[in-house]
C-alpha cells in the first residue's frame, strides 16, 4: 500500500458545497451560527487547535472554520465525531435535533409547513410524477439524474426532504388532496421496469385513500391551461389560500384573491379535461398489465 493510500482523505469545503447556509433564511442562519459558536467555544475550552481538531474528526481545517463561523451546516456525522473528540458527553451531538430542522432548503421547509396546514391540496404535474406521490427509489433516481450531479450525501438529503412532505397523508383530520398527472411521465420507466412498476403500484395505493383523488391527463386530449407548467393550490382552514404556477405570475407564490381565481380556473379546467378517477385508475392498471 502506498503512502497516499494510507493517508485518510479529509473532507473539504468542496465536499460540502450544497450544505451552505441560505443568507435569506434568518432562522437557519441563527441556528447554524449558534451551533458553530458552541463548537468553537468547546474546542477552545479543551485547548485543541483547529488543525488538530480537523484531523480528529476527519474534515479539512478550512471546513472546520466555516462550520464554527456559521457558514456551513454541519452534518450529523460531523457533530457526532466532534462530540467524541471534545469529550462533550453528548451535548454537541444533541445539537443535531436543531440542525436537522434547517438542513433542508428554506423553500422546501416552507412548502412542507404550508402543506401541513392545508385542508385542501391540488396539484397538476406535467413533466414528472408529483413529489408527494414518488417512491423513495423514484425520487432518488430523478435527483441522481441532475447535471452537474449531486454528491451521494446530498442526494439522500434531498430525497429525505421530499419524502418528509409525504407525512401529509398521515394527518388527522386528513386534508382533501387531488392530483392530475400527465400520461407521458407515467409511461417513462424511470429506474428500470421494476422500479417503474413499484411507482405505478404506489400511485394506485395512494389513490385508494379516501381523501385522495388521482386523475390522469391523456396525451390524446385537446390543449389545456397546464401545458406551460405545474400548478399547486393550497387552501387553509381560515379561508385563505396560496397558489403557484410555473406559467403564471413569474412562478411566484400568490395569495391575492384575483390571482388565485385565475389559477383555480386553470386547475378546474385541467381537472375537467382529465380522465375521471375510476378511468384513471384503470389506465394505470392497464400500464402495469402491459409489462
Amino acid at each position: 500500500m502506498s503512502v497516499d493510500e494510507g493517508v485518510q482523505r479529509l473532507k473539504s469545503e468542496a465536499d460540502e458545497s450544497d450544505w451552505e447556509v441560505d443568507p435569506d433564511d434568518d432562522w437557519g442562519v441563527a441556528v447554524v451560527a449558534t451551533v458553530g459558536r458552541q463548537l468553537r467555544l468547546r474546542r477552545e475550552a479543551v485547548g485543541m487547535r483547529a488543525a488538530d481538531f480537523a484531523t480528529a474528526v476527519g474534515y479539512g481545517e478550512d471546513l472546520v472554520y466555516k462550520i464554527e463561523g456559521g457558514k456551513r451546516i454541519p452534518r450529523q456525522e460531523y457533530l457526532d465525531k466532534a462530540d467524541r473528540a471534545l469529550g462533550a458527553g453528548g451535548l454537541i451531538a444533541a445539537t443535531w435535533e436543531d440542525v436537522k430542522k434547517v438542513r433542508y432548503p428554506k423553500k422546501v421547509r416552507e412548502l412542507g409547513k404550508l402543506e401541513a396546514r392545508a385542508v385542501e391540496i391540488g396539484v397538476y404535474e406535467c413533466n414528472t410524477i408529483a413529489g408527494l406521490l414518488q417512491t423513495p427509489e423514484h425520487s432518488r433516481t430523478l435527483i441522481e439524474a441532475a447535471q452537474p450531479p449531486y454528491s451521494p450525501d446530498d442526494v439522500e438529503r434531498m430525497v429525505g426532504a421530499r419524502l418528509a412532505r409525504q407525512s401529509v397523508f398521515e394527518r388527522d383530520p386528513a386534508p382533501s388532496i387531488h392530483f392530475v398527472l400527465e400520461e407521458a411521465p407515467l409511461r417513462r420507466q424511470v429506474g428500470g421496469t421494476m422500479l417503474w412498476r413499484q411507482q405505478l403500484e404506489h400511485l394506485l395505493e395512494v389513490g385508494r385513500l379516501r381523501n385522495v383523488t388521482l386523475q390522469v391527463m391523456a396525451t390524446n386530449t385537446d390543449a389545456h391551461p397546464g401545458l406551460d407548467g405545474r400548478i399547486e393550490l393550497l387552501k387553509f382552514p381560515d379561508g385563505t389560500a396560496v397558489g403557484r404556477s410555473d406559467g403564471a405570475f413569474n412562478g411566484r407564490p400568490i395569495t391575492e384573491p384575483k390571482q388565485l381565481r385565475i389559477l383555480e380556473l386553470r386547475y378546474g379546467t385541467i381537472r375537467a379535461q382529465a380522465l375521471p378517477p375510476r378511468e384513471s385508475r384503470a389506465f394505470i392498471e392497464q400500464l402495469l398489465g402491459e409489462t
